[in-house]
This record gives C-alpha cells, structure tokens and sequence, in this order.
C-alpha cells in the first residue's frame, strides 16, 4: 500500500502528518519506508535531527520518475508513506500517480478550501490512467473547542473527494516532537496528538481494505 500525502499548498502539514503516520504503521509491526518527495527534504531533515535508532528508513525521491523508480524501492515493505511536495507539478502528479491513496492535508481556513482545486485536478487527471486510485482530505491543524473543523469539512463538501471523520488538532506536542526528530507516541505517548494519529491510522487502513 503505497499513501501520498499531498497538496499544492505549502505549510499545511504534510511532513508532519507523513512522519506519524509511518511511526502508527511501523508501531504495528508493518514494515515502513518513508519517501520524501519534496525537494525541500523536510521529512529527510527531521531523520536526521533524530539521535538513536531510526524508526523507519527515510528515503529522499523528489523527482518526476518516482512513479518508475518506486516500485523497485518499495520491494519488501508493506506501507510506503509518501511526503509529497507543493508546487512542484510534475513531481506531485507522479507521485499521485505512485500512490494507492492519496491524503490532502486541509486546514480550517477559507483559503485552503480554495487552493485544494490544484490538487483535486492532479488527482481527478491521474483517475484517467489509475481509475482505481483512491483520495480523501484531511483536516489538520484544527483548533481546539471550536467549530472551524465542521465547517471546513462542510465547503470540501464541494469537491468530489470525502472528508477523513479523524481531524488532527493543532497541538504543541507535535511541534516539540518533531524538533528532537521524533514523534508524539515517544515523547507524548497517550496524549490527545497521539490518540488523533492512532484514529486517523486505523481510518486509513479501514479505507484501503
């Protein structure tokens, strides 16, 4: 199962929400490989900020051909986390059309809304080659106590593309972990960013069956 998690946008997440989600895998005894596929090398940038062991590998491939070069990379592993960049084209429609199922990260904001059209196209042009490719959005960065999320979720409702029921809330715990090369299931085990990232997780899998 090959996930992407992309967006046009910049800054709405997506390494984050990559980087726990891989960890959520890997926590169930799948074997995980993390593709970085933006050229800015967040995701590469924060497995090296890590001391000790990895959790995962962490493999940089930002290039228009990673939907070639992926399948060779992904042999042996059962989950490959795709950390996708924004906008680079050609880079996110082949990896959309390296993905199984591709999360756009959203956040509560009417601009988001808007600029989710990109990718919702790139997806919609990729459904003519992979018509059994799958994508749903993500609200990430909720705030807490307020009704942002609902109503975002109420203007997606004018793409053709569900909404993941899990929103991930903006939580300090995940910006702490991330600057240590971590996640928030080592450093806030049980907290509520770790309890949203275990849901959203087994929402994924559920899709994907």
């Amino acid at each position: 199962m090959k996930i992407g998690l992309l967006n046009q946008k910049g800054g709405v997440g997506k390494t984050t929400l990559a980087v726990h989600i891989a960890d959520a895998m890997a926590r169930k005894k799948k074997r995980v490989l993390l593709v970085d596929a933006d050229p800015q090398g967040s995701a590469l940038d924060w497995a090296a900020s890590r001391d000790g062991d990895p959790l995962f590998p962490v493999a940089g491939l930002p290039k228009p051909s990673i939907h070639k070069e992926l399948p060779s990379l992904a042999e042996g592993y059962d989950r490959v986390i795709i950390d996708g960049p924004p906008r680079v084209y050609d880079v996110a429609r082949a990896a959309i059309m390296a993905s199984d199922l591709v999360l756009i990260p959203v956040q509560p904001s009417p601009y988001d809304v808007w600029a989710a059209k990109e990718i919702v196209d790139l997806i919609h042009e990729a459904t003519v080659y992979k018509p059994n490719l799958k994508s749903a959005f993500v609200i990430n960065r909720k705030i807490v106590n307020t009704a942002l999320g609902r109503d975002v979720s109420d203007a997606l409702a004018d793409y053709p593309i569900p909404v993941m029921e899990t929103a991930i809330c903006q939580r300090v715990a995940l910006a702490e972990s991330a600057a240590q090369g971590q996640t928030v299931f080592e450093t806030a085990p049980g907290s509520p960013a770790a309890e949203e990232i275990v849901q959203l997780t087994r929402e994924i899998e559920r899709m994907m069956k």
